[in-house]
């Protein structure tokens, strides 16, 4: 009989985590890291976007992900495209070229034939700009009221090709912090959707596939880690390579790129655009003498790419983050999320 184990997170304290607290917050981190990785204790190569493996000789990249925005369409896209975007994103990060994916739908009883269609047709634009091939998949429908219209699960393939590991164990004292674009747009464009909110010009999602721009960057230069600011946004992401890096990461916030409309539309709905999910962006370190070739490199895929900060050699593994003022304060991980279902 197999004796009883003591589950690793109080619930009682937190009964709920799951349903509370939809990813990237301090929570989330604690669940995988203190229940998942402590149960199923993966290889440390693997604790990243995507899996690095072996298999007759050939260097891959592994990963899945689960799909399930509200609403389903949203400027800028919608739960097809970006499931694509998802998942070849996240090989990307591992310094991978995304080559095939698998393509399971949960449907819901009744939903409309032409919506469907809609995702489909997305779905294949999406891969066909992503340079992946849809190669297997499964479909299952759920009972009226059980579904929310439509879930997608996405697990994909990729090649590594350089010899190197992309990751934030190779983070090193002195690596500049590149950000590709600017953040918070996805996030402010779903909540827009949702709530019926309208601006001034439409803020429509960054969603958008990252392999043109991280494959020329592997070609060209040492990247040493590379991460997508998905759920929990910039801030969260950073938290994470520091804990693992066992590393600081210092900030300097006048150079990170929000837009007028975004940083206006989190300051009147008390968001924080440091903790907003985006679909289309991401940060690469990389050593301080290649940070200058590699800014104008990303600028040339879009122009508000900036160098925001710089690894130092604190083992307190922080964010710290400078003001124009030039005083700096933590920048930590969420209790929760600001926006769930955004992904």
């Amino acid at each position: 009989m197999q004796s009883a184990v003591t589950c690793p997170i109080p619930f009682q304290q937190y009964p709920q985590v799951l349903l509370a607290h939809g990813g990237g917050g301090r929570l989330m981190h604690q669940l995988i890291e203190d229940m998942l990785l402590a149960t199923f204790q993966p290889e440390p190569d693997w604790q990243h976007d995507a899996a690095s493996l072996t298999m007759a000789g050939n260097r891959l990249a592994f990963t899945t992900d689960s799909y399930v925005v509200t609403p389903l369409f949203f400027p800028g896209g919608n739960i097809g495209s970006l499931a694509i975007h998802g998942t070849v994103n996240d090989l990307a990060m591992a310094g991978a070229r995304p080559c095939y994916l698998s393509l399971s739908f949960i449907l819901e009883e009744g939903l409309p034939m032409e919506t469907l269609w809609q995702v489909v047709q997305s779905i294949q634009t999406a891969a066909q700009q992503s340079h992946v091939k849809i190669v297997t998949g499964d479909t299952k429908v759920v009972d009226r009221g059980k579904g929310d219209g439509i879930f997608i699960n996405t697990s994909g393939i990729g090649v590594l090709e350089h010899r190197g590991f992309i990751g934030p164990r190779s983070v090193q004292v002195g690596d500049a912090v590149i950000l590709s674009g600017d953040i918070g747009r996805h996030g402010i464009a779903i909540l827009s959707a949702r709530e019926g909110l309208t601006f001034e010009t439409t803020i429509e999602s960054d969603s958008a596939p990252l392999v043109d721009p991280v494959l020329e960057l592997l070609q060209r230069w040492p990247v040493h880690c590379l991460r997508d600011l998905t759920r929990g946004g910039l801030a969260s992401a950073l938290n994470e390579i520091a804990l693992a890096a066992r590393l600081t990461i210092e900030l300097e916030s006048a150079a990170i790129p929000v837009e007028g409309q975004v940083q206006g539309a989190c300051e009147i709905l008390g968001l924080d655009p440091l903790y907003i999910a985006n679909e289309g962006r991401f940060v690469a370190f990389v050593p301080a003498s290649a940070a200058s070739d590699v800014l104008d490199c990303l600028q040339q895929h879009h122009a508000q790419a900036q160098i925001i900060g710089h690894v130092v050699d604190d083992q307190r593994a922080l964010v710290m983050i400078k003001n124009a003022l030039s005083s700096q304060r933590i920048l930590d991980f969420l209790s929760g999320e600001q926006l769930p279902r955004i992904c």
